[in-house]
């Protein structure tokens, strides 16, 4: 038996996979923002539940095998967590940690890596050769899936699109492309300070005269924009123009066979046909063949890539 955890910077998840990837059970409970020691301590409670729940419904007396997805990733060099948007994390050995605090083995991965393992392998991207998945939430990171593996890279960065500057900026009517916000990880103008959660009800506040200090929600805006308000459907279609942007430059150096789209705002459906539509104006190209998908496990999709980060003979009894 299986157990995946995503560790995000609202709610941990977790989820029980049996040998075949069936899915036993599936909690989630808020996170514990800037406090590094209860985040351990909710993640043994977290991990206790599932496994007792899973241990009723078919499996007695097995202990799981532990993986979790978090936001950053551990640093080759020091040992400890590195470009974390949830930033209590950094500076500390997370991996030893949580080991201790469960008492056994544990694999740690950035999420965006267990997010297009889980997509990759059997999931809205399942037998292509690459695919990239991009995570567009409270922060953007992405992974990379060649020949059946997850790409780490020497300096377990790989994918990591949304801490490059956004390409080619214009003059836009929210004003806040030439300029650009500050990002956590001290850079100007980040993709991620404009494709996050963030970035887009900035841009709609702005456009609507709503206080910035105030924005609505993602999902308001959306609904705005359903309802035909002009500001928030030109707050859409200016962030599916960054997107397009943004992602060309991902097909221009990868050219992959699939992009796969996870995190919250990857239900917006007005994408899916848009920026396709779009990204052709920067791609190096007479044309792509490249598709933009929606994922297919949902929020549950970094928390099964977790999971899956034990190989079968790993995941025997421990």
């Amino acid at each position: 038996m299986r157990i995946g955890v995503d560790l995000g910077g609202t709610k941990i998840e977790g989820i029980a996979l049996d040998k075949n990837g069936k899915e036993l059970v599936r909690h989630r409970i808020e996170s514990p923002r800037g406090d590094y020691l209860a985040t351990l301590s909710s993640i043994r409670y977290l991990v206790d539940i599932v496994e007792k729940r899973a241990m009723e419904i078919e499996m007695p007396n097995i202990r799981a095998t532990i993986g979790v997805g978090i936001p950053g990733t551990i640093s080759p060099a020091s040992g400890l967590v590195k470009n974390s948007n949830s930033t209590w994390l950094i500076g500390q050995r997370f991996d030893k940690d949580i080991a201790d605090t469960l008492e056994r083995p544990v694999k740690v991965e950035n999420d965006a890596n267990c997010f297009v393992r889980s997509e990759a392998t059997d999931g809205a991207a399942m037998g292509s050769n690459i695919v990239f998945g991009a995570i567009l939430g409270t922060g953007v990171g992405g992974g990379l899936f060649v020949d059946g593996k997850v790409r780490t890279g020497l300096n377990s960065i790989t994918g990591e699109w949304g801490h490059n500057q956004l390409p080619w900026p214009t003059e836009t009517d929210d004003g806040q492309e030439l300029h650009g916000a500050i990002c956590y990880c001290g850079q100007r103008a980040c993709i991620e300070t404009f494709l996050s959660g963030d970035g887009l009800r900035r841009s709609h506040a702005t456009l609507s005269g709503n206080s910035i200090g105030d924005p609505q929600s993602t999902l308001e805006i959306v609904k705005l924009s359903n309802n035909g308000n002009f500001s928030a459907k030109r707050a859409l279609e200016i962030y599916a123009t960054r997107l397009a942007k943004s992602l060309a430059q991902i097909i221009n150096i990868l050219d992959p066979d699939v992009i796969v789209l996870g995190g919250g705002l990857s239900n917006i459906e007005f994408l899916y046909e848009r920026v396709p539509n779009l990204w052709l104006n920067w791609i190096f190209s007479d044309e792509t063949e490249t598709r933009l998908v929606k994922n297919m496990h949902g929020s549950s999709s970094g928390v099964r890539g977790a999971a899956w980060l034990w190989s079968d003979e790993d995941a025997e009894v421990i």
